[in-house]
């Protein structure tokens, strides 16, 4: 086997995953140790901290497990580069290109519903903060006139 391979430690610290939720994305197939070490340790290559990353940035947008492995299989179908596919079955290619644009779609309409309810809940925290402001302005308004 080719490449480095980290415990599943050092894979948490990478990923910013905790053990359990690595454990979890194995049971459900998102990802599988490369090997395991003679103690029994699961061992990970490059590749699969890139499969944990990219699952990762996957949950904010709400993409179920079926989702995440979907999109992971289509990218694991090309080469690193993004060139097309070495054989020449061109009709697999535009079926995976339009798999993916499907996935890109729904990733950019669900960061949009993100950054509307971002603002939403920044104008709430702004509103909250000009309401402690007046409060607190009447507050020492208050202390000054009584004294």
């Amino acid at each position: 086997m080719g490449g480095r391979l980290m415990q599943i430690g050092e894979v948490s610290e990478r990923t910013g995953l905790s053990l359990r939720t690595i454990r979890h994305y194995e049971d459900v197939g998102v990802v599988a140790p490369s090997e395991r070490s003679s103690g029994g340790f699961r061992l990970y290559t490059e590749a699969g901290v890139r499969r944990l990353a990219l699952a990762r940035r996957m949950r904010p947008l709400g993409f179920c497990l079926e989702d995440v492995r979907a999109v992971l299989d289509v990218l694991e179908q090309f080469p690193d580069g993004g060139e097309p596919l070495p054989e020449t079955d061109e009709q697999a290619h535009e079926e995976l290109v339009a798999r993916l644009r499907t996935y890109w779609v729904e990733a950019d309409a669900r960061c949009g519903d993100l950054r509307r309810r971002l603002a939403s809940a920044e104008e709430f925290a702004h509103s909250l903060h000009g309401h402690l402001a007046r409060l607190m302005d009447a507050d020492t308004v208050g202390r000054k006139a009584a004294r």
